[in-house]
């Protein structure tokens, strides 16, 4: 009897032990609501005959108090950001240009952050045509350290969009000097990626230009990854 209530009391200790009620809240992702993903947007005020003051949306999260705003000029990759405690925050930004956007979650008690995804837009201007959004290179990551395969090669992948919906051909540039100048490959407007040759050791370098029927072009900006 004796040795049940010691084996009893112990379960009681580990349970009572085992949550931690005092952990601090994680904040969750927000759910991006404007402006949509892959739009032209055209809402805004003017300011001048080059910019527009857009408002950003997007809804609640839980365990957040506050938000970060992250908007990055994708024609010149120079980032704005503004912190806020609303789900919406207007910045200024520039005509006819192309542009990412998300939002950082974050809770005053934890550590954490949490980021939602990343829409693409055009600001409108005066185009009646847009040239493709850049296209966005997921793997390799930049600065990344890959295994080839047993073929010696690392597959490259990236998405692309287009406001027009018009995306001819994706072209890839990848050599082990920057910026890569040597075309190796060109694939159609569903194919996003492409198998490349590489030696263990080295570091290379690689980019994509999106083309659309009407000629328009996109760079992705340039990506770099070793192998092991």
């Amino acid at each position: 009897m004796t040795r049940n209530l010691i084996w009893l009391s112990v379960l009681v200790l580990l349970v009572s032990c085992g949550g931690n009620d005092d952990a601090p809240p994680v904040p969750e992702g927000a759910t991006l609501v404007f402006p949509e993903e892959n739009s032209e947007c055209t809402t805004g005020i003017d300011v001048n005959q080059t910019s527009t003051q857009i408002t950003f949306r997007w809804m609640a999260s839980d365990n957040t108090d506050r938000y970060t705003l992250n908007v990055v000029n994708l024609d010149t990759n120079v980032p704005q950001n503004i912190s806020t405690t609303s789900t919406s925050a207007s910045l200024t930004i520039a005509k006819g240009t192309p542009f990412s956007w998300s939002v950082t979650s974050q809770n005053s008690a934890s550590d954490q952050v949490a980021t939602s995804e990343t829409w693409l837009f055009y600001n409108a201007g005066s185009q009646t045509t847009y040239a493709p959004f850049p296209a966005q290179l997921v793997k390799p990551a930049s600065g990344a350290t890959v295994q080839k395969d047993i073929a010696n090669e690392v597959l490259l992948e990236w998405s692309g969009a287009d406001v027009d919906n018009d995306i001819d051909s994706f072209e890839v540039f990848f050599s082990d000097v920057n910026p890569p100048t040597t075309s190796v490959g060109i694939t159609d407007s569903t194919t996003m990626e492409l198998s490349v040759d590489v030696i263990s050791g080295e570091v290379y370098y690689w980019k994509v230009v999106t083309t659309d029927l009407e000629g328009n072009t996109s760079d992705s900006g340039v990506f770099d990854f070793k192998v092991f």
